[in-house]
């Protein structure tokens, strides 16, 4: 089986690194993801790894997934997890990772690392410092957002307001809420700044991100946080929750809810993890795929390789098979050449985006095969 993503893996390969954790959560909502996917037993599933949050959040319906990326790091971050998903119980699990206060995070880390892959362990063996304070605060995204929390929304409002903004409300409060206590002349000013595509580019992803983007990028994200501040719930949102309080307080991620714990973990043999392009699958993953998490790889590709891009991906697509992605601040949508292989659902890719807790994106898509 050979998938092809050409001349794009070489280049960003060239063009950003690989050798840190960018991501030590995913931050796209995997809550729509799951509902997209439908993920059942029987189901095989390719997905970004990212920090591996999302694909293990795919084996809680018991579909077989196959999490993938360039990152050796981030797939260090998606094994440890798997491994400690697998010997660990609930509590645990929570304290290990960093969801709640723990000292004791190196003992339990020596008791996995047999468990690990040799690379794996080698890369964790060198990071001890990140084990022992929390894996889930130490990406480059993790530690932009808590400059903003420490250095800049402490500027703009007071810790009680902050409080206040997270506390349950109906519509109509928080659209009240926003416009009269949190939308001022500082909120504005110093959201554009650290937003812009120059700062976010050096403190929170990477400039190389960027270089198909030719929209305002801080006025973008400050119309969907407009969105998720008034039209979505604020007391239940886990990414709201972390920017904000610098953790995942009183919301936890999809993969780390109790209810959806007990199936991860049950089906956690099931994850596969690879290492490199699509294109470096192995011949004895021949089957095709009934589902694709694909992130928002699109998102950093030219017109011209996002087609030959998705053009494989439909040659290893199943019949009715579900590509689901994400689009922040480069549209991308099946390309016209591929139309009559595909079809958009665009009702439940509407449906779904105006769920999306992860609001900083500009599109949810969902695509089907013909």
């Amino acid at each position: 089986m050979k998938f092809n993503f050409g001349g794009f893996i070489f280049r960003i390969e060239k063009r950003t690194s690989f050798e840190f954790i960018r991501y030590a959560n995913c931050w796209e909502d995997a809550d729509i993801l799951f509902k997209a996917l439908e993920p059942k037993a029987g189901k095989r599933i390719l997905s970004i790894a990212s920090a591996g949050d999302n694909s293990l959040a795919l084996l809680a319906g018991g579909a077989e997934v196959f999490a993938l990326d360039l990152n050796k790091t981030q797939l260090a971050c998606t094994e440890l997890r798997k491994v400690a998903i697998k010997n660990l119980d609930y509590e645990e699990c929570l304290c290990f990772l960093g969801f709640k206060e723990c000292q004791k995070r190196i003992g339990i880390y020596k008791k996995l690392e047999s468990s690990l892959s040799k690379t794996t362990k080698i890369f964790w063996n060198s990071n001890l410092k990140i084990i022992e304070n929390g894996l889930i605060y130490t990406g480059k995204f993790e530690k932009y957002f808590q400059f903003f929390r420490k250095h800049i929304i402490s500027l703009i409002h007071s810790k009680t307001r902050i409080q206040r903004l997270l506390q349950p409300k109906n519509y109509e409060q928080r659209v009240e809420f926003y416009e009269k206590e949190w939308n001022n002349f500082r909120w504005r000013l110093l959201f554009k700044v650290f937003f812009s595509r120059f700062v976010m580019g050096r403190m929170g992803r990477d400039p190389e991100f960027f270089r198909y983007v030719d929209v305002p990028v801080a006025e973008n994200i400050l119309n969907r946080t407009k969105f998720a501040l008034t039209e979505l719930t604020t007391d239940d949102n886990p990414y709201l929750d972390f920017i904000l309080t610098g953790g995942f307080q009183n919301n936890l991620p999809f993969y780390m809810r109790e209810e959806n714990f007990s199936k991860i973990k049950a089906n956690i043999d099931n994850l596969t993890l690879i290492h490199g392009a699509i294109d470096s699958l192995p011949s004895n993953y021949e089957s095709s795929f009934d589902g694709f998490n694909l992130s928002d790889i699109f998102e950093y590709m030219p017109k011209e390789q996002f087609l030959t891009t998705y053009q494989t991906i439909l040659k290893y697509a199943s019949s009715n098979s579900k590509i689901a992605y994400w689009n922040m601040l480069v549209p991308r949508s099946c390309p016209e050449e591929l139309a009559n292989s595909v079809k958009l659902n665009e009702e439940l890719s509407e449906n779904l985006f105006k769920q999306d807790k992860a609001w900083f994106y500009s599109r949810f898509i969902v695509e089907e095969t013909l």
